[in-house]
């Protein structure tokens, strides 16, 4: 397996950014060989190991069940040393009796369901949402585990807030209505396609609140930079868009902002995906970025994408993974590149960011990576920068889905694998301290919680 690709090659040169130029030495014995599982759940280097943090089905501590379908996720500090993950649920109405009410929501204590998003007219309310899990690492134990965020649909993936809260993001577009769905009759009371966020220290479930003003549309991922409060956002399309929200008060999105589409200076527009026989995108250059003020960001039509490409934004072969990487942001293409195997960009932005003098020195967008047929990462998802300055990424593709670990030099590792199913690997997150990288299978649906001889900064000088 682990010598069925190889990795790209040109990430190097546009991955050495200042918060990323210290050598990182590799993961021990990731290089040349996995441990196959005895429990067949996901191979790992020698001496690292995991423990099962959650698993779907698992009776939670509010009486309701963990979901199937783990997804994007982040990691929090909590109390005396505790760990406090919020974990997204990718799932679809249809798939109620696989949510956290299985198959009794009509015994869902009103408590509870008056704080859901989408009741379904109290038969078929929407599964997706978050669960809140407080893990000990000292001993390993599972503490407490609630549903944190209900109501909501295919809870892809977020990202974490410095204020303390994960984003949540709907990867669909669903208005209210009855429809048959698999044989299966689904009833939906709202629109779908939002954001919501979720304190990570809330002690059990939050009322939903979609945050309108950054758009409906088919998220996937945040991320925000601190500095200024502004996120940014993915979009699962393949012809989709790179966004950001400006908000009108910094860590407060429900107060309103500003939606903008990423564009290149000097084009009207430009497709990054490099489908056609001539790249228009080329590696390593440092592009300057424009940004396209957006209106209607609430649509009735699933549109939003459509009408910021036709105003000179940039698209892009689904927007997947994104993440804060030093002074940057990364972010992955699931089908980018002439292979259609992935691409990794990455976001410089400008120190006006989202002022009038940003015009004077833009930010830039680089494409660093291109998976081919050879490559080793394909079909790249959810991402996330190690604290030892790495990049560990998710496959999401056919089969044989793993985890790839990049260094700042361009070389590559296998970090993890799954051989035992063909559920894509999600939610790759580490702990405060860095000592614990979590990660989930999405299907079924279990958060892994794995430790190691990990790398650090101080080890590689």
């Amino acid at each position: 397996m682990l010598n069925r690709r190889r990795f790209l090659k040109s990430i190097a040169a546009a991955a050495a950014t200042p918060a990323l130029t210290q050598a990182c030495r590799a993961t021990g014995a990731a290089e040349d060989q996995l441990r196959p599982d005895g429990n067949r759940l996901l191979d790992l280097p020698p001496e690292f190991s995991y423990r099962i943090v959650s698993r779907a089905g698992d009776r939670m501590d509010d009486g309701l069940q963990v979901p199937i379908a783990h997804d994007g996720m982040a990691a929090f500090a909590g109390e005396n040393g505790r760990i406090i993950l919020v974990c997204n649920h990718e799932i679809d109405p249809a798939w109620l009796a696989n949510s956290a009410f299985g198959t009794a929501y009509g015994d869902v204590p009103e408590d509870i369901a008056e704080k859901l998003y989408d009741r379904g007219s109290g038969l078929t309310p929407s599964g997706g949402g978050t669960t809140t899990t407080i893990y000990n690492p000292a001993t390993g134990v599972t503490e407490r585990q609630f549903l944190s965020l209900g109501g909501t649909e295919l809870n892809c993936a977020g990202g974490p807030t410095p204020w303390g809260s994960w984003l949540s993001c709907e990867e669909c577009f669903e208005s209210p209505g009855t429809r048959g769905y698999l044989a299966y009759r689904t009833t939906r009371d709202q629109r779908h396609g939002y954001v919501f966020e979720v304190s990570a220290y809330a002690q059990g479930l939050s009322k939903a609140e979609p945050i309108k003003a950054m758009g409906r549309f088919e998220h996937e991922a945040c991320a925000v930079h601190e500095d200024t409060g502004i996120v940014y956002m993915t979009e699962d399309r393949y012809h989709s868009l790179f966004y950001r929200f400006i908000p009108n008060i910094p860590g407060k999105l429900l107060d309103g902002g500003r939606l903008q589409a990423l564009a290149l200076v000097g084009h009207t527009s430009v497709m990054t995906h490099n489908w056609s026989a001539v790249p228009q995108t080329p590696l390593n250059k440092p592009l300057e970025t424009r940004w396209i003020d957006l209106d209607d960001v609430d649509p009735l039509e699933n549109n939003l994408r459509l009408r910021g490409a036709a105003a000179g934004a940039a698209t892009f072969a689904r927007g997947e993974g994104l993440c804060v990487a030093g002074d940057r942001f990364a972010f992955t293409c699931t089908n980018g590149g002439p292979a259609r195997l992935g691409q990794v960009f990455t976001y410089t932005p400008s120190p006006h960011e989202g002022k009038p003098q940003e015009a004077e020195e833009p930010g830039h967008l680089t494409l660093i990576a291109e998976a081919s047929s050879d490559a080793l990462l394909r079909n790249c998802d959810n991402l996330t920068m190690a604290p030892w300055g790495d990049l560990i990424v998710c496959e999401d593709t056919f089969s044989h889905c793993g985890l790839v670990g990049i260094r700042p030099d361009g070389s590559q590792y296998p970090m993890a694998d799954n051989p035992y199913t063909n559920s894509e690997l999600a939610g790759i997150c580490f702990s405060p301290d860095g000592n614990t990288m979590f990660v989930n299978i999405q299907y079924p649906g279990a958060t892994l919680a794995i430790t190691g001889p990990f790398p650090t900064r101080d080890a590689t000088g």
